[in-house]
């Protein structure tokens, strides 16, 4: 059973929607995502990277970045700059990318079931990583960025959606990217229509025992870190107190779409372009590709940038599986040509490999391995990649087929987990529109 409940959320005021709302916090770099706060000082992004307030001479990490997060947050409430609900409630959140829309139910997801795996995930996570959102959350007593989840689509949480957004939404605007945002307020209000969404909400994810991480694997554990260390705070607790519960967004899988997730390699780990060809050979068809840039039309199958030609491959039926994460794609190129052929051993800490997420296109595939032919790698300061002594050896780049939602779910189902850099979803949730507090 899945323990999805309604609550209070913070939600910008009528009219600042636009200007609150930003990408995640770990979308941008320091340098980017201070030039979005320098052009938009009302950006969330003043508060999830709190560090843009402070000259470079400050680690991001540092003690007084998080005690500005905090006390940027309680000014801009006190300002009116965010207002409270006044009951438990659920939302809606619908976003629109190029004709393309997906409804979320904004609600609370339980510690407890992530805990216990009804809330699974697919990534592991690391510390380092998870400390940063620790202590944001924890400083600032408030949940401020969404955890993207995912749950097999269930006709009755269709309809209920599908009756409420027969009415006009409580915002909606149209972000810099091109990406619209509306929001839709669910609340016991004593009439029948809205009372029978509330409960059914509730009922219907009850009856679930899997909820899925689709993004936000370190967004997701840091929360429930929060929790657990409020709980060794707070000996008494009943388990209903509002930081036994983390911020989230939960979409039906027929609505999500899951993008490429590309890499490009610095180098050829010492092989010629000719003897390397040869090599993959042995794993893969190689053929030149019938049209460039090349996007894989199926799976089994990438494509591949070199010395400015694109190649088609496909694997051969002996590196086939039918296993949930050795059969995935991303698994079969690391498992086959990535760590055997190129040296990428550890994909998680090895610099010469870069992993380009589908929206950016398959053009900035080619860019970067034109900028690495020249000795102009994005590695480092713009210098040379790794293992490029005198920028003459060549990088590659690979496009994939994307990973499905069904293989996802098998995978976290499982209990195992993908190979970094898996999935790329779009379009990305916003954070600032909903805040939750961890104090009720």
């Amino acid at each position: 059973m899945a323990d999805i409940r309604p609550f209070s959320a913070y939600r910008p005021a009528p009219g600042m929607e636009g200007r609150i709302a930003a990408l995640p916090y770990d979308v941008y770099n320091r340098e980017e995502a201070t030039a979005v706060v320098a052009g938009n000082p009302d950006s969330f992004l003043a508060i999830d990277r709190a560090e843009t307030g402070f000259g470079p001479e400050v680690d991001t990490y540092a003690p007084q970045v998080y005690e500005r997060a905090a006390a940027l947050l309680r000014d801009w409430i006190a300002r009116g700059k965010f207002v409270r609900e006044d009951r438990p409630c659920y939302y809606l959140y619908e976003l629109t990318m190029e004709g393309r829309s997906q409804t979320g139910i904004v609600a609370c997801a339980s510690i407890d079931d992530y805990n216990a795996g009804v809330i699974k995930k697919h990534e592991n996570t690391r510390a380092d990583k998870e400390q940063d959102r620790i202590r944001h959350v924890d400083v600032c007593d408030m949940q401020t960025g969404p955890i993207f989840l995912a749950y097999r689509s269930d006709a009755v949480l269709r309809e209920i959606i599908g009756a409420v957004k027969k009415n006009p939404p409580a915002c909606g605007f149209v972000s810099e990217d091109g990406i619209g945002h509306r929001v839709w307020v669910i609340e016991e209000d004593g009439s029948e229509e809205a009372d029978s969404a509330f409960r059914g909400i509730r009922q219907r994810f009850a009856g679930m025992d899997s909820i899925y991480i689709a993004d936000g694997h370190h967004r997701c554990a840091s929360a429930v870190k929060v929790g657990l260390m409020r709980r060794e705070a707070h000996p008494g607790c009943t388990g209903e107190e509002e930081f036994n519960y983390f911020l989230s967004v939960l979409f039906p899988d027929e609505e999500l779409h899951i993008m490429d997730y590309n890499r490009v390699v610095h180098g050829l780990n010492g092989w010629s372009k000719e003897a390397f060809l040869e090599r993959v050979s042995q794993d893969f068809q190689v053929e030149q590709a019938p049209r460039t840039p090349y996007r894989p039309d199926g799976k089994g199958k990438f494509g591949m940038y070199l010395d400015g030609v694109w190649y088609v491959l496909t694997a051969r039926p002996h590196i086939l599986s039918r296993d949930a994460v050795d059969g995935l794609d991303v698994s079969l190129l690391q498992d086959r040509l990535l760590g055997p052929v190129l040296g990428i051993l550890d994909p998680k800490t090895d610099r010469r490999i870069d992993f380009v997420g589908g929206i950016r296109g398959l053009e900035e595939l080619e860019r970067r391995v034109e900028a690495g032919r020249h000795g102009a790698s994005e590695k480092g300061s713009g210098g040379q990649a790794p293992g490029q002594e005198d920028g003459t050896e060549p990088a590659v780049a690979f496009s994939l087929y994307p990973t499905s939602m069904q293989e996802l779910f098998a995978v976290a189902d499982a209990g195992r987990l993908m190979p970094p850099k898996s999935t790329w979803f779009e379009p990305k949730l916003r954070s600032g529109l909903f805040l939750h507090s961890l104090e009720g």
